[in-house]
């Protein structure tokens, strides 16, 4: 399988010329799941990455997982290494009667600049999936699966993943990769992203109510103080929205308008410009400030999507 092209989503812009483009594929839902608009193909097929972490922690939640909010979010969380992440990680660990030592993500260091620098060794519990990983463990705690092997694909954890993926999106998973943080990674098409997380916004179900309301009043748990989702959230109430690696985002709100999109290239420097033109067609006005081009040190142009 290959990317396809796509459509450009924004543009660098120097002095009144376009130097730059970002090509990709986005699609937004009405709130009754139709189509509202597209950029490129829906259909491609991608890596979510962290962007479905809500889906992995509901099916956590439904194999028996409890958790206060603040921890149930955390378990959805791309985090920041902050003090507050990682000793929310060591609590979910405590609830399974076990330690970091468990932990069997890649270990990193914290997102935040200045924890990094707080923190020269790499460890398991700074990388911003520990709190994903926490909560995995908790489930097969809570289940009496084994610990060892929780992130084979066959663990009945990551098949509970596997099947809640399924349900919300419509579609069949029938691909697995590995993420970067050494769990499993279920390839699916953008559209299909974008109708699990309008499926999760919508439903009422308990178990999707308890997860995406966890992320929406915990948002510092999701991302961090200075992370533009985590600002976003807190800004707008009902809005749900996760980032995942390679430059792929999510965004709902409440009546289940969503949009999904997904940066050929991988880079972030388009993700800010694409993500408040998204929220505009989901009928919010997110005021973030936008990367700025710069020349001589002085403002000269602007990154924009082109929608």
């Amino acid at each position: 399988m290959s990317l396809l092209i796509g459509e450009t989503l924004a543009e660098l812009v120097r002095n009144d010329v376009v130097e730059s483009i970002h090509v990709g594929h986005f699609v937004a839902l009405n709130s009754d799941g139709s189509i509202m608009m597209q950029r490129g193909d829906p259909t491609q097929l991608i890596y979510p990455r962290s962007s479905y972490k809500s889906i992995l922690a509901s099916a956590m939640v439904r194999s028996g997982v409890v958790l206060e909010p603040r921890l149930l979010a955390l378990t959805c969380a791309s985090h920041s290494g902050l003090e507050m992440h990682q000793k929310g990680a060591l609590e979910i660990l405590a609830l399974a009667g076990l330690d970091e030592n468990a932990l069997q993500n890649v270990k990193g260091r914290p997102l935040d600049e200045a924890a990094a620098l707080a923190t020269p060794v790499a460890t398991r519990l700074a990388m911003n999936c520990s709190g994903k990983h926490s909560g995995m463990l908790l489930g097969c705690a809570t289940n009496g699966w084994p610990i060892e092997n929780y992130l084979d694909p066959r663990h009945p954890l990551q098949i509970a993943f596997k099947n809640e993926l399924e349900i919300l999106s419509g579609e069949k998973i029938t691909h697995t990769a590995i993420d970067g943080c050494g769990a499993p990674l279920f390839l699916i098409s953008l559209l299909g992203l974008a109708r699990a997380v309008r499926a999760l916004t919508i439903s009422v179900d308990p178990v999707h109510q308890r997860v995406v309301n966890a992320c929406r009043e915990f948002p510092e748990m999701v991302a961090g103080p200075n992370r533009m989702s985590t600002k976003i959230m807190k800004i707008h109430p009902g809005v749900f929205m996760k980032s995942g690696a390679e430059s792929v985002m999510v965004a709902s709100v409440p009546d289940g308008r969503t949009y999904a999109f997904k940066v050929n290239d991988g880079g972030l420097r388009s993700r800010e410009a694409i993500t408040v033109a998204g929220l505009k067609l989901l009928g919010v006005e997110a005021d973030i400030e936008l990367e700025k081009v710069y020349g001589g040190g002085q403002i000269v142009g602007s990154i924009r999507a082109t929608f």
